[in-house]
């Protein structure tokens, strides 16, 4: 079984160090950790070290050896951002968990026009709160050293701006009326940046479409998922067609 995953605010420059705190909690109350278990620290930016259990005090106090230091995981490429409109309830939630534990690099939340849920005020702030301690913790769930990237909610102008300066650019979208290209057989770049659209469950407007088009994506017909599941589908299949799926 691979090691537990634990978050701290910055690396160690020693050979030792001291989880404390919530993580110090979870490792020693929760998992139990005992002396000679190995664990991983990372700070969730690609810096991460693996280490050894020499102590556990208390409930939340945990001293690691580090006999190895810091090592740091290269920023993957090409980068993939799933910019994906606000579900209703904890359905946004539920997306950018199943995103993080299949290896996305970015999410980007959207405010399309036909989404039914609104950030706004104490409400949007909150809701931004949730999907980051999300992303946070699907990483650690999934062993990952580099989690992604939870950006501030964008409005349509924003999005076709991030769009128009990716390497690859595409809406998620089936529509009869419009020709579409399989997400499955578009040309991918070999590096850079990918970025995809997933639109809200009433779909991305005509309006959006157009702004898009014109900010240079394309729009790709995306497997059979629904609305909320559908940028982890297209981030496994991205994944595996641009080889960082080994």
């Amino acid at each position: 079984m691979t090691a537990p995953v634990f978050v701290v605010e910055r690396m160690p420059t020693g050979t030792e160090f001291v989880l404390e705190g919530p993580e110090g909690r979870h490792a020693v109350s929760v998992k139990r950790l005992q002396p000679g278990e190995d664990v991983v620290l990372t700070d969730g930016l690609g810096h991460w070290a693996e280490g050894e259990v020499r102590s556990a005090e208390g409930k939340d106090r945990l001293t690691v050896t580090l006999p190895a230091g810091v090592q740091e995981e290269p920023e993957p490429t090409p980068r993939i951002t799933v910019v994906q409109a606000l579900p209703k309830g904890d359905r946004g939630e539920l997306a950018v968990e199943t995103m993080t534990e299949t290896g996305v690099d970015a999410i980007v939340p959207w405010q399309a026009a036909r989404c039914i849920t609104q950030w706004k005020g104490d409400r949007g702030a909150k809701a931004l709160t949730k999907w980051r301690s999300t992303a946070r913790e699907a990483g650690k769930q999934s062993r990952r050293v580099r989690f992604p990237e939870v950006a501030e909610a964008m409005t349509t102008k924003q999005v076709a701006a991030l769009l128009a300066g990716a390497d690859f650019a595409g809406v998620l979208h089936e529509d009869r009326d419009h020709d579409s290209t399989p997400l499955a057989t578009a040309e991918l770049p070999a590096e850079g940046t990918i970025v995809l659209v997933v639109g809200p469950e009433g779909g991305v407007s005509p309006q959006e479409l157009a702004a898009f088009a014109e900010a240079g994506a394309l729009p790709a017909r995306p497997q059979r998922a629904a609305y909320v599941t559908a940028g982890t589908a297209a981030t496994a299949l991205l994944l595996g067609r641009t080889g960082r799926w080994g």
